[in-house]
């Protein structure tokens, strides 16, 4: 029962973080007028769907991020050609349904060869019925039916490319700023729930593993740790495991305290294989206290945390510039695995793991790679200097390209992590 409600919580937090990055994408484009064909969570095959409204709402099989699809942003794939036969259906003198196949099975529709059609400006197709040519006015969220699938055609001032310049940049940096803000709101919910640490008081022990010398040795988890061979350890946790490493397979003279009881324990660190210096087996604990925030404080301890949080965050992606190894790097499979572990420890540490990672995902998602929103600021950025867009087919080819290398990247790191399990 424990496990399904780890796996539960660690798939609605990102369902959770995913959702709300593209809530941010498809909210400000709606309210810029753009048309949003999908709204999906996922990529792959369809697992659930639904329309509402004009848009379709969707989860898909592969959990590697989501999407919401805005017309003109890509070339749209169902077309009408002037010479196609197609068959209309009018509702109120305006055309609200254009067939493009199965056209005698169609009851109360009208058959013609296009003879001219737009469907972006005018909003009229002209047909030659009978030898005789008509124009059809064209309703705004007409459908074209084509396999049994209706799209939704796109006036010019409903696709993308028509907006300004701040409106296109704002629906694409939602997205971030969403996780941004989401990021904000659980580091506070966790301040709440946690509290606000004071000094740390001391180190005791953590987790142990079986057949290892803290185990033999009769220790127990939260043992509070008094001194090793007569020295006080304080709260400095590195210079304890520093002692226990230079102390293999010679025994060590540990005092506990557990509960009211102080023991004298004899431990002798030893090799694993694999690792250098003496092991026991234990992870150290520093234990530090917390007391209650106040509704303000939490305030300014999240502002706090996104700062100290963030800078984290660019250390790590200077150290992974400088040098890149593929184990340094985690897909799918580790952040699943990491927070299952997490959630092991309680909500209010599952909480703040949430908040890394959606913060993480809004800045990832601002860096200049192709195919992220910040590559999709930029060529905006290019465009407002410039005057006048870079051709969409180039900028297409670049995201498209960007895409392909960081799916490929994805498989490769998720492959990678696989191993790591395997070979445990």
């Amino acid at each position: 029962m424990e496990m399904l409600q780890i796996i539960f919580l660690t798939v609605l937090m990102f369902f959770i973080l995913v959702t709300v990055h593209e809530w941010g994408h498809y909210y400000f484009a709606k309210r810029a007028g753009i048309l949003v064909r999908e709204f999906a969570i996922g990529f792959g095959p369809k697992l659930f769907s639904y329309k509402r409204n004009e848009t379709q709402f969707t989860l898909r099989l592969l959990p590697f991020g989501g999407y919401a699809r805005m017309a003109g942003e890509d070339p749209e794939l169902v077309e009408v050609q002037a010479g196609q036969t197609v068959a209309l259906r009018l509702t109120n003198d305006e055309v609200t349904k254009i067939y493009l196949d199965r056209l005698d099975s169609r009851k109360n529709v009208i058959r013609g060869e296009v003879v001219r059609v737009d469907l972006e400006n005018q909003l009229q197709i002209e047909l030659n019925v009978d030898g005789e040519a008509q124009v059809y006015p064209v309703h705004r969220q007409a459908m074209l039916v084509s396999k049994a699938k209706e799209t939704q055609i796109a006036p010019k001032d409903r696709q993308y490319g028509s907006k300004t310049v701040g409106q296109r940049a704002l629906a694409i940096f939602a997205g971030p700023l969403m996780n941004f803000i989401l990021a904000f709101i659980l580091f506070w919910v966790h301040i709440q729930m946690a509290g606000i640490a004071l000094p740390p008081t001391h180190l005791e022990i953590g987790e142990m593993s079986k057949g290892m010398p803290a185990i033999e040795a009769g220790l127990k988890t939260g043992d509070v740790i008094e001194s090793i061979n007569g020295v006080k350890v304080g709260t400095d946790a590195q210079k304890m495991i520093d002692m226990i490493s230079t102390s293999k397979d010679k025994p060590m003279q540990w005092q506990i305290r557990r509960g009211e009881e102080v023991r004298d324990v004899t431990i002798t660190p030893r090799e694993v294989a694999g690792q250098e210096g003496g092991k026991i087996g234990s992870t150290i604990i520093t234990y530090i206290p917390t007391r209650s925030a106040s509704f303000g404080e939490s305030f300014t301890e999240s502002g706090r945390a996104m700062v100290d949080t963030t800078d984290a965050i660019f250390v790590g992606f200077k150290k992974l510039i400088n040098k890149f190894s593929m184990n340094d790097l985690g897909g799918p499979v580790r952040t699943f695995e990491v927070t299952g572990q997490i959630a092991k420890q309680g909500i209010a540490q599952l909480t703040q793991w949430a908040a890394i990672l959606s913060l993480y995902l809004g800045i990832f998602n601002l860096l200049p790679i192709p195919a992220l929103d910040g590559s999709r600021l930029i060529f905006i950025g290019v465009e407002a200097v410039r005057g006048k867009p870079i051709d969409p087919n180039r900028e297409g080819m670049v995201h498209f390209i960007g895409f392909a290398a960081l799916f490929l990247l994805m498989i490769a790191v998720t492959y990678n992590d696989i191993l790591r399990l395997i070979s445990g």
